[in-house]
């Protein structure tokens, strides 16, 4: 077993949610008001904080304009969430990998009661050890949440993985020395991805099943 710890990303990367969370901001800004971001804008925020993503995505808003635009995002992105459905594949491909005898753990831009919900909704709640939210750890890129979540199981950078649909994920990789993986069914671009040297670009929920098997 080359990685013991093998961390997830959560919306676009195990939930197909991205298109609801881009939805969701475009929404709040229309409620409040304010010019909506474009598809690419909106989905380019994926991955952060809640109030990260939101103000890269209307970066011309007033500071005391940014609580409403929150509640209105909560509003429209929970209006829905229990509508979403997990990649297909994927908790066959965890259930393998917690069989194998890896760690599994999460690494989200949600928050903790937003999490929470996911695991309870989806009943991936069992092939996690742990997890690591937006509102208790700095936001994607910074690399808290895995150097606790390494600290907290005693593995050491080479034997951990992080997988994730977005630049944040494998920026936030680079920065905790971890090596990464990229899956291009989420949330950013193929092109954009490999800007940032995962060790692959995956297309596919059987893809990514074949590489773990092969190099995991």
């Amino acid at each position: 077993m080359k990685y013991e710890l093998v961390v997830w990303d959560w919306d676009g990367t195990v939930l197909d949610s991205a298109g609801a969370i881009a939805h969701a901001i475009q929404a709040a800004c229309r409620d409040i008001g304010h010019e909506p971001p474009s598809d690419e804008q909106a989905r380019h925020v994926i991955g952060l904080g809640l109030i990260d993503a939101l103000r890269l995505a209307a970066p011309e808003l007033s500071p005391e304009r940014y609580p409403a635009l929150v509640e209105r995002y909560r509003f429209h992105y929970l209006a829905g969430d229990h509508q979403l459905n997990l990649f297909a594949g994927i908790p066959e491909l965890l259930g393998e990998l917690q069989a194998a005898g890896h760690v599994q753990a999460v690494a989200t831009g949600k928050s903790r009661p937003g999490l929470e919900r996911a695991l309870d909704h989806s009943g991936l709640r069992p092939l996690f050890q742990a997890s690591r939210c937006a509102d208790e750890c700095h936001s994607k890129p910074h690399p808290q949440m895995l150097e606790e979540l390494m600290a907290e199981f005693g593995v050491a950078g080479a034997a951990t993985l992080m997988i994730g649909d977005t630049s944040h994920d494998l920026l936030m990789a680079q920065n905790a020395g971890v090596d990464s993986l990229a899956v291009t069914y989420g949330a950013h671009p193929h092109e954009h991805l490999l800007e940032h040297r995962p060790l692959a670009c995956l297309h596919t929920v059987a893809e990514l099943g074949t590489w773990l098997k092969t190099n995991a």
